[in-house]
C-alpha cells in the first residue's frame, strides 16, 4: 500500500507537482523563485492549464486558512499575483475567477493581516487591463466589504487606520476595474454608489489630527499619505472625474443624503468641501447638473430649519462660482427663479411663524433671526452667481427679478390687508437687495440695450414709494447700473473743495450709445430725482446717494446737454427748497441745499468754465460766513449741524440761475435752455405714488383738454409743409418742448390754486362743448346714408331717405370678389 502511495505520487499532473514545489517546508523562507520561474513558464507555454492551477491554488489557499497557516498564505498569494501579472492569454477569465475567490476568502477572515493581504492582491488585480472582457463577473460583493472595511471601528487605532485605508484603496480598485468597461458590472448604479461615496465621505470626515512630533519632513510626509481622509479624497476625485453625464446625478445624490443624514448642513464647513472637491473634480461641462441637483434638494428641504436651508444655499453660492468656468447656461434662470422663490417662504415664514398655514398660529415655531440669515445667504447667493455671467445674461437676469417685486399697478400683484402690506414690502425690500447685489460691478457698453424700459421704468416707479428704506435702495441700484469705471467707490466724502486731480477720476467721452440712452430716458431719469428730493422722510444717507448718482451721471453719461440738463436739475432742486410747498423739515431743506453746493462745485471744477467756478467759489465763501448749515460739511457728517429757520435764505446764500445762464452761455452752452426753469414732467407713473394731489391727477386730462379750449375753435389754415419748415422744426424743437412744460406748469398751478368756483366753470364749459361735440357725432351715426335709388316723398310733403339692401344694390364688376 505504501508503494503504491509512492507511485500514485509520482503520477500526479505536472501543473500539481510544479505549484507544490513553490511552496517550501518552512514557510518563513518564503517563496521559492527558482519553482517560480518554471511555473510561470509553463503556465505561458500552456495557457489551457492556467485555470487549472488557479483553481488548485484556491485549493491549498482554503486549506491554510483553516489551519491558520498564514505563512503559506502569504506564499500562495505572491504566486497568484505573479501569475496575473505575467499572463494574459483569452483563458485568464476562468483563472481571474479563482483569483477573486481567493480574495473573497480573505476578506471574510477576521484578521486584519488577511483583509489587508487580499486588499493589496486585489488592488494589483484592479491595474492590470485584461486583453479580453469578461460578461458574467460580479463586484457587488467586494464593493459592500470595501464598504464595510472603510467605516471599521476597530479597538486599536493603528489597526482601525489600516484597515480602513485598505478599504479605500479596494474601493478604488473597484472603480478602476469597472468603471471604463461596459461588459463590466455598472458601478454607478445606485445600488453601488449608496455605498461607495457615503464610505468615502466618513473617512474625509474623519480627519485624524496629526502629531505634533515629526523627527523629519520625510516622515511628515509618509504620515499624511497614510492618512485616510487624504486617500479617500483622491479616490473621491478619481471616481467623480471618471463620471459622465449619465452618472453625475447617482453621484451626487449619496453626497446629499450622507450630509442629511449626519446633519452637516448646519456648520456647512464640510459639505463646502465636499462640493468644492466635487465641482473641481467632474469635467466642465456637467457643472450645471451639479448645480441642478443642489437646487432640487433646496426645494425639497423647504420646510427644514432656516439654518439647514441657508448651509444648502451657502452651499450652492461656492457651487455656482466655480461652475463659472462650466455650461451653466441652461440652469441661469432656474437657479435665481428657485432662489427668489425660496426668499418669498421664507418671508412667509418669517410673518406667520409656522411652516404650515394650515396650523394654528398660537406658538411661534421659527425663529425670525435664523429667517432673516437665509435671507441674508440667498441675496447673497443670488450676488456671487450673478458675477460670473455675462453681460446679456445678467440683464435678462435684472429683468427677471424686477418682473417679481410687488409694484401698485396693474401688471404687478399687490396683497391688501395689514399682512399682505407687510408682506409686500419685505418682498420688495428683499427682491431690491437681490437686484442690487446683481447690479454691482455691471459694466455695459450698450445701456440702450442691456437697460430697457421695461427695466428702468419699474425701477424708477420704486423710487416714488413712501418707504425711505426701498428708496435708497433703488438709488443704490441705479448707481450700480451707471458706474462704469468705478468712480463711485473714488468719492469717499462730500466736500465743496473737490481736488478732482487727487480724485482720480475715470472720465471718458461720451459715446453714441451713451447719447441715445440719455435722450431716451433722460427726462425720466431728471424726475425721478427731482421727485426723490422732495420726501419728508429722507435721511442723509438718501441725498448721500443722490448726490453720487448726479456725479457718476456727470462722469459717466455725460455731454455738453446733459451738463446743462443736470445744473437745471440742481437749480430747480435749490427752487423746491425755497418754496418748502409739501413743508418738509429743516434736516431735508438743509440737506437739499448742501447737496446743491456740493454738486455744483464738482461740476464747476469738471467744466473748467472760470466765471461758473468763480460764482459757485463766492456762493460757497458767503455760506461759510453765514450759513454753514446750507454746506456739506456741516450736513453730512456723523453729527449734522442744521438751523431750524429755514424759511427765509438771502439772495447772497443762493446760486442764482441768471448769473449761471449768462456766465455758461458765454463759453458756448445752451443759455436759453439754462435760463428756463427745470419743471419735471408729469406722467402716468404719478398713479403708483401714494403721495399725488388731486391737482397733479386732474392736470392730466385738462393738459389734453386745453389744446381744444374754446378759445382756440377756429381752425388754423393749412401750412404747406417744406424742406425750410422741417427744418425750423428741428432746430426750435428745444424751445417747443420748454414751452409745453412751461404751459403744463401753468395748467397744474392753476388747479392747484385757483378757486373752487373758477374751476368747477370751467370744467363745466368744457363738459357742455364735449357734450354738443358728442351729439352731432351720434346724429351723424343714427342717420341712415342717402338711397342711391334718390329719395322718395313721403307723407305731410317730407323728404324720407329709403335705403336699399345690400343684396339688392348693383355694384360694378370690379368691385365684386
Amino acid at each position: 500500500m505504501y508503494g503504491i502511495c509512492c507511485c500514485c505520487g509520482a503520477l500526479r499532473p505536472r501543473y500539481k507537482r510544479l505549484v507544490d514545489n513553490i511552496f517550501p517546508e518552512d514557510s518563513e523562507d518564503g517563496l521559492v523563485k527558482a519553482n517560480m520561474e518554471k511555473l510561470t513558464f509553463y503556465a505561458l507555454s500552456a495557457p489551457e492549464k492556467l485555470d487549472r492551477i488557479g483553481a488548485y491554488l484556491s485549493e491549498r489557499l482554503s486549506r491554510d486558512v483553516a489551519r491558520h497557516r498564514y505563512g503559506y498564505v502569504c506564499i500562495a498569494m505572491e504566486a497568484l499575483d505573479q501569475l496575473l501579472m505575467a499572463c494574459h492569454c483569452q483563458s485568464i477569465n476562468l483563472f481571474v475567477e479563482s483569483f477573486l475567490k481567493m480574495v473573497a476568502k480573505l476578506l471574510e477572515s477576521e484578521k486584519p493581516n488577511l483583509q489587508i493581504l487580499g486588499t493589496n492582491s486585489f488592488v494589483k488585480f484592479a491595474n492590470i487591463e485584461e486583453d479580453t472582457p469578461s460578461y458574467h463577473r460580479s463586484y457587488d460583493f467586494f464593493v459592500s466589504r470595501f464598504s464595510e472595511m472603510c467605516h471599521s471601528s476597530h479597538d486599536d487605532l493603528e489597526i482601525r487606520t489600516k484597515i480602513r485605508m485598505a478599504g479605500i484603496k479596494g474601493l478604488q480598485g473597484v472603480v478602476r476595474k469597472t468603471v471604463n468597461d461596459e461588459l463590466q458590472a455598472n458601478i454607478w448604479e445606485t445600488q453601488h454608489m449608496d455605498k461607495i461615496v457615503p464610505s468615502l465621505l466618513y473617512n474625509l470626515q474623519q480627519v485624524e489630527e496629526t502629531e505634533s512630533r515629526s523627527p523629519s519632513p520625510l516622515q511628515t510626509s509618509e504620515k499624511e499619505k497614510e492618512n485616510p481622509a487624504e486617500l479617500a479624497e483622491r479616490c473621491l476625485r478619481e471616481l467623480l472625474g471618471r463620471a459622465a453625464y449619465g452618472n453625475i446625478k447617482n453621484a451626487i445624490k449619496p453626497v446629499l443624503m450622507h450630509l442629511d443624514n449626519h446633519s452637516l448642513w448646519e456648520p456647512k464647513v464640510f459639505a463646502i468641501r465636499c462640493f468644492k472637491i466635487i465641482m473641481y473634480s467632474i469635467q466642465p461641462q456637467h457643472s450645471h447638473l451639479v448645480i441642478q441637483q443642489l437646487l432640487g434638494h433646496l426645494d425639497a428641504n423647504s420646510k427644514s430649519a432656516a439654518t439647514v436651508r441657508a448651509g444648502i444655499v451657502e452651499v450652492l453660492s461656492e457651487a455656482a462660482v466655480i461652475a463659472a468656468s462650466g455650461s451653466v447656461g441652461p440652469t441661469v434662470l432656474e437657479v435665481f427663479n428657485t432662489l427668489l422663490r425660496q426668499l418669498r417662504l421664507s418671508i412667509d415664514y418669517e410673518l406667520t411663524g409656522t411652516y404650515d398655514s394650515a396650523i394654528n398660529i398660537g406658538t411661534k415655531i421659527i425663529k425670525e433671526h435664523e429667517e432673516r440669515m437665509f435671507q441674508e445667504a440667498v441675496i447673497k447667493t443670488i450676488g456671487s452667481f450673478a458675477s460670473t455671467l455675462p453681460i446679456y445674461q445678467r440683464s435678462e437676469v435684472m429683468l427677471f427679478i424686477m418682473g417679481k417685486v410687488p409694484l401698485p399697478s396693474m401688471h404687478h400683484a399687490m396683497e391688501i390687508g395689514k399682512a399682505g402690506e407687510n408682506r409686500n414690502r419685505l418682498t420688495q425690500i428683499m427682491l431690491l437687495k437681490s437686484l442690487l447685489q446683481v447690479s454691482m460691478g455691471f459694466q455695459c457698453n450698450n445701456m440702450l440695450t442691456a437697460l430697457p424700459s421695461s427695466f428702468l421704468d419699474p425701477l424708477l416707479s420704486s423710487a416714488l414709494m413712501e418707504d425711505a428704506e426701498i428708496r435708497l435702495f433703488v438709488l443704490e441700484i441705479l448707481i450700480c447700473l451707471i458706474d462704469r469705471h468705478g468712480n463711485r467707490h473714488k468719492i469717499s466724502s462730500i466736500s465743496t473743495e473737490p481736488d478732482i486731480a487727487v480724485l482720480k477720476l475715470k472720465v471718458d467721452k461720451c459715446s453714441r450709445q451713451d447719447t441715445l440712452f440719455m435722450k431716451k430716458h433722460a427726462q425720466h431719469l431728471y424726475r425721478h430725482i427731482y421727485l426723490s428730493c422732495n420726501e419728508p422722510s429722507n435721511i442723509q444717507t438718501h441725498y448721500e446717494a443722490l448726490y453720487f448718482l448726479l456725479v457718476i451721471i456727470s462722469i459717466e453719461l455725460a455731454n455738453e446737454e446733459v451738463v446743462v440738463d443736470l445744473i437745471r436739475l440742481v437749480l430747480g432742486v435749490q427752487e423746491m427748497a425755497l418754496n418748502n410747498e409739501d413743508n418738509l423739515p429743516a434736516n431735508c431743506l438743509s440737506a437739499m441745499h448742501a447737496l446743491c453746493a456740493a454738486y455744483l462745485s464738482l461740476i464747476s471744477n469738471l467744466t473748467t468754465v472760470p466765471a461758473f467756478c468763480q460764482h459757485v467759489h463766492e456762493v460757497i465763501e458767503t455760506r461759510q460766513k453765514e450759513a454753514p448749515y446750507l454746506l456739506p460739511e456741516d450736513i453730512f457728517t456723523e453729527k449734522p449741524r442744521w438751523s431750524n429757520s429755514m424759511d427765509r435764505i438771502e439772495t447772497q446764500l443762493l446760486f442764482l440761475q441768471s448769473k449761471i445762464s449768462e456766465v455758461l452761455g458765454g463759453s458756448g452752452y445752451n443759455s436759453d435752455k439754462l435760463s428756463t426753469p427745470y419743471v419735471p414732467q408729469l406722467t402716468d407713473e404719478d398713479r403708483l405714488s401714494k403721495r399725488k394731489s388731486i391737482g397733479e391727477t386732474i392736470s392730466l386730462q385738462v393738459e389734453v383738454e386745453s389744446r381744444n379750449s374754446p378759445e382756440k375753435e377756429e381752425k388754423a389754415p393749412a401750412e404747406e409743409i417744406t424742406f425750410e419748415t422741417l427744418k425750423k422744426a428741428i432746430v426750435d424743437s428745444v424751445a417747443v418742448e420748454e414751452q409745453e412744460r412751461e404751459r403744463r406748469r401753468q395748467v397744474v398751478e392753476k388747479f392747484q390754486k385757483a378757486p373752487f368756483e373758477e374751476i368747477a366753470a370751467h370744467c363745466g364749459a368744457r363738459a357742455t362743448l364735449l357734450q354738443s361735440k358728442l351729439n352731432q357725432i351720434f346724429e351723424l351715426t343714427i342717420r341712415p346714408p342717402p338711397s342711391p335709388s334718390g329719395t322718395i316723398t313721403a307723407a305731410y310733403g317730407q323728404s324720407q331717405n329709403h335705403s336699399i339692401p345690400v343684396y339688392e344694390m348693383k355694384f360694378p364688376d370690379l368691385c365684386v370678389y
